[in-house]
This record gives structure tokens, C-alpha cells and sequence, in this order.
């Protein structure tokens, strides 16, 4: 996902996008797609969200599938995470790198098992802006590969739709047979919906429980009516923003990008330095788990309506020390939060700083993050 643009004329659209019309949406530019912002208005859905269940169509997003023989073991050089651990039916959310360890895109990797050819199978689900640039980067270090490895791209071929929320499930669970319950965070299957094949994820970038469900473009048209009569709230790009900032998701190109490791975005926990061999960057993040990492990205809290904005400076003592990646009024909690890279030093839980918003310093407080977790999300 990229920062949101102004509309223009040569965007992209989903299959979706006359019923965004029809339900007068307001649209706008997201990595060349012309996207929903909003339907009913940003608060009124992230609220959905939170209580209730809201819909995203997400069909922006890149979908690849790979199949062959060693599929895991191949992507292994590429990220930073232990996939070897997988097991058919669980997916790692994860980050592509160059070889200064920057992050070329944060993606989700979903291993579906062994064929009865013996070949694995997988599905990789990327961000809409970086698209090509992934397909290319995963090609280009799986080309000596490539007469054993079937990929394909299913980006504009495919319905992507997340619906979210602490009943989302069982808006879902009477269009399968399968028992979404027994779902864990990160577990999918496959199974039909309207009698025709579908991929369900129980992923999401909400911070709610929910499911991400692609399907054929006639079958995901005809489930977001049903969703939409079942009472599901369409929701747009304006709130997913807030739901994922109030749960201190990455947002690509703004609180990550290329040059950002995913030890300084705090990120750790994809680093698996103990339990696999080499990959791409290995060198430099074994580096700065040695040595410390010189910025984080840490929360930030202020006070009132000062809301902190990316691109806003962090200030100590007066002085410019970083830059607010991303910040928001937070509609679950009543305040602004946002995310910051500043000195390693000064990232430590209470740290008091300030951020300058149009031209005055206002205080700002280092605070734990995710700046809110729900009780409903799925273990």
C-alpha cells in the first residue's frame, strides 16, 4: 500500500468498482488504482469495524501463485524468516530485502502443501504499488529455477475481499461448509463459495479477527451483494488506514520502504537469524542485532486535537531528532497516536519529545505499541 494521491484520469479499477459508484463512494488514487476512501464516511466504518464487521474490497492487491518442486527452500533466500516451519495450511507474514537489508515490500506467504505431483504449492499476496517490482525480484532470483517453477500472476484476475470485524465470521460461515472456527490466525483453505472455488485467509490489516476471501471476479461481485444485504458495512481506504495505524501495522512507502530495516521498524520478530541459513541481507542484520540499531520506529502519543501528520518533524530539546512516518485522531481511542523513527537512544517507553505541527512544538510521549489491541482477534 502507498500514501494516498489525488485521483487521476489512467488508474486502474477493480471489478468492484461500479458498486462503489452506485453507493457513491468518494474514490482516490492508491498505488494506480482508483480506490474507495470512503462510503458512509471514515469514523462511521472504522466503528464498523471495531463493533460489528466491515468489508474492504482489496483486489488492488498483488496475488501470485507459485507451484513446483522446493518452492519454500527457494523463497527462503529472499526473506528473513524461517519458512521451512510452515506447515500446509499456515502462512508468515514476512518482508522481501535488498541487500542492505531495506525492505522491498512486506508480504504474507501462505503455503498450501504438497500436489500429488510432489510439487508445492503457494500463494503470495503483495501490495498494489510494488507489484511488479515483487513479481520481478522474485523471478530474478528464482530464474535458474524456472523450468521447475509454475508462477502466476492473478493480480487482475482475481476478487480480493477482507471482511473484518468481531462478527465477521459469522457472516462468513454460512456461505462454507468447512468450520471457520477452528481457523487460527494465519490458517486458509481452499473451499467453494456460490459452488465455485474460493481462498479463505483468516489475515487482515484491521487489528480485528477476519477473513480475507479471493474468488473468481463473478463470484466475489455476487458476495459482496450478499454481504452487503446480510448487513456487512462497505468500508474504504480512509479507515483501513486508521484501523491499521491504531494496531501499528506497517504501511508500505511510509513507515517502511527500502531503506528501513526490519529491525529498525521493529520488526524483530521476522528475523530469524538462529534457525536458518543465508539470505538476502543476512550480513547487515546480523550487524545491528550485534551492534544495535542507530534509529527505531517507536508511538508516539500527543494530547488534544494536535494531531501528528507523516512528514511532521520530532523534535528534542528543540532540536529536529526524526519525523512522523504516519499519525492519526485515533476514532477507538479518542487521541492521536503516530509512528516515528528517531535515535535509538531516544526510543525508550515514556521518552518525552515534542512534534512540530504548523510551525509550534507540541509534547509528545513515547508509548508501547500497538497503540490498541482487540480482545477479539484470533490466536
Amino acid at each position: 500500500m502507498t500514501q494516498i494521491e489525488n485521483t487521476t484520469p489512467s488508474l486502474a479499477r477493480t471489478p468492484l468498482y461500479h458498486i462503489g459508484v452506485e453507493l457513491k463512494a468518494r474514490f482516490t488514487s492508491f498505488g494506480g488504482w482508483e480506490m474507495p476512501v470512503q462510503y458512509s464516511g471514515i469514523t462511521q466504518e472504522h466503528h464498523a469495524v471495531r463493533n460489528n464487521a466491515g468489508m474492504f474490497d482489496i483486489s488492488h492487491m498483488g496475488k501470485f501463485t507459485l507451484q513446483g518442486k522446493n518452492i519454500i527452500s527457494q523463497l527462503e533466500k529472499l526473506v528473513p524468516s524461517d519458512l521451512s516451519r510452515l506447515q500446509p495450511g499456515q502462512a508468515q507474514y514476512t518482508v522481501l530485502l535488498n541487500p542492505q537489508a531495506g525492505i522491498i515490500d512486506d508480504i504474507i506467504i501462505y503455503y498450501q502443501g504438497v500436489d500429488n505431483t510432489e510439487r508445492e504449492r503457494v500463494v503470495i499476496i503483495v501490495n498494489a504499488a510494488t507489484t511488479d517490482k515483487d513479481k520481478n525480484w522474485i523471478l530474478q532470483h528464482l530464474e535458474l529455477e524456472l523450468n521447475l517453477l509454475e508462477f502466476k500472476d492473478l493480480s487482475r484476475d482475481k476478487i480480493l475481499l477482507a471482511i473484518q470485524g468481531p462478527k465477521a465470521t459469522s457472516y462468513i460461515q454460512s456461505l462454507v461448509s468447512d468450520d471457520l472456527t477452528s481457523i487460527p490466525a494465519f490458517g486458509h483453505l481452499e473451499t467453494t463459495i456460490f459452488d465455485h472455488p474460493a481462498f479463505l485467509a483468516r489475515t487482515g490489516y484491521t487489528g480485528e479477527d477476519g477473513f480475507e476471501v479471493m474468488v473468481d471476479p463473478q463470484v466475489g461481485i455476487k458476495l459482496w451483494h450478499h454481504l452487503y444485504e446480510a448487513g456487512v458495512t462497505p468500508c474504504g481506504l480512509g479507515c483501513r488506514d486508521t484501523l491499521r495505524l491504531e494496531a501499528a501495522m506497517a504501511l508500505y512507502s511510509q513507515d517502511i520502504d527500502d531503506t528501513t530495516t526490519p529491525l529498525e521498524a521493529g520488526l524483530g520478530w521476522l528475523v530469524h537469524l538462529d534457525t536458518k541459513g543465508n539470505f538476502i541481507g543476512r550480513e547487515i542484520l546480523a550487524q545491528q542485532k550485534a551492534g544495535g540499531v542507530k534509529r527505531k520506529l517507536v508511538g508516539l502519543q500527543t494530547q488534544g486535537r494536535n494531531i501528528p501528520r507523516h512528514g511532521y518533524s520530532v523534535l528534542s530539546s528543540g532540536e529536529k531528532v526524526g519525523e512522523v512516518t504516519s499519525g492519526t485522531l485515533s476514532p477507538t481511542l479518542g487521541y492521536p497516536v503516530a509512528l516515528a523513527y528517531v535515535p535509538r537512544e531516544l526510543g525508550n517507553l515514556k521518552q518525552e519529545l515534542e512534534v512540530e505541527i504548523r510551525g509550534k512544538s507540541y509534547p509528545a510521549v513515547v508509548v508501547k505499541r500497538p497503540f490498541y489491541r482487540s480482545k477479539n482477534r484470533q490466536k
